[in-house]
């Protein structure tokens, strides 16, 4: 009987690949988590520190660095990221040298409700609650509002982040119980009054007309109340 001794070769070529792979995983997995390192990828101020966020990294009651990385749960780790009210993405990496990186995306608050309840709208309309670490300048909310019915003050607030003209102006946003909308500006005296939502893109653009007009006339005090509820005009009422 003819030995073939191609596939004895083969054969064992095969057992010595499938041991390495074995020994390297083995010795890959009971390798320790080397170094951590987390990343904010926003520009914002940090309303959510770094201490934090070890804080929810920790598992059993032990920080990271020295944890074997075959025991650690990295759809967990991130779930739990993902998981609280200031963080809108969080993305966790480890590569084969054992270092554990963390990337964190920051929810963006765009008006700070002062109602019986104190908290943050996001740039995505829902609730993000207020940092020790930081407060942002934002508009506040004030009058009848409930945290689960933001959308009509998120319109209003989100309009509001994405104008030059109002982010730099509009200091209050109040909604009344009919869900009308007023408006308080930076340095004035009378109030604006939006009214519904409804053609509110040419409401700002009459505010921003009269606004312009009552700076060149020196005539902002004038004035206790700017009512843009009419379609196509302005009706102001004088002190």
């Amino acid at each position: 009987m003819k030995i073939n001794w191609n596939y004895i070769k083969g054969t064992v070529l095969l057992l010595l690949v499938v041991f390495l792979f074995a020994f390297s995983s083995a010795k890959n997995g009971s390798r320790k988590v080397a170094k951590t390192t987390i990343e904010f990828v926003d520009e914002q101020k940090p309303f959510i520190t770094h201490a934090n966020v070890s804080k929810l990294l920790i598992q059993n009651q032990q920080p990271l660095t020295n944890v074997p990385k075959e025991t650690l749960d990295l759809n967990a780790l991130e779930s739990a990221l993902n998981a609280n009210a200031m963080i809108e993405k969080a993305e966790i990496f480890l590569n084969v040298n054992g270092d554990f990186s963390a990337k964190i995306k920051q929810k963006k608050p765009i008006a700070r409700v002062l109602t019986t309840d104190s908290y943050y709208i996001d740039s995505k309309g829902g609730y993000m609650p207020l940092s020790s670490n930081y407060t942002a300048r934002v508009p506040v909310v004030t009058g009848n509002v409930l945290k689960t019915e933001l959308s009509n003050i998120y319109n209003v607030a989100s309009r509001i982040d994405a104008d030059e003209f109002l982010k730099k102006n509009v200091v209050e946003i109040h909604q009344n119980e009919n869900k009308s909308i007023d408006l308080k500006l930076r340095q004035c005296k009378f109030i604006v009054q939006i009214g519904k939502l409804e053609y509110l893109d040419k409401k700002i653009n009459n505010l921003k007309a009269f606004y312009k007009k009552a700076i060149k006339d020196k005539s902002l005090d004038k004035y206790s109340k700017v009512n843009l509820q009419f379609e196509n005009q302005v009706v102001c009422t004088k002190v």
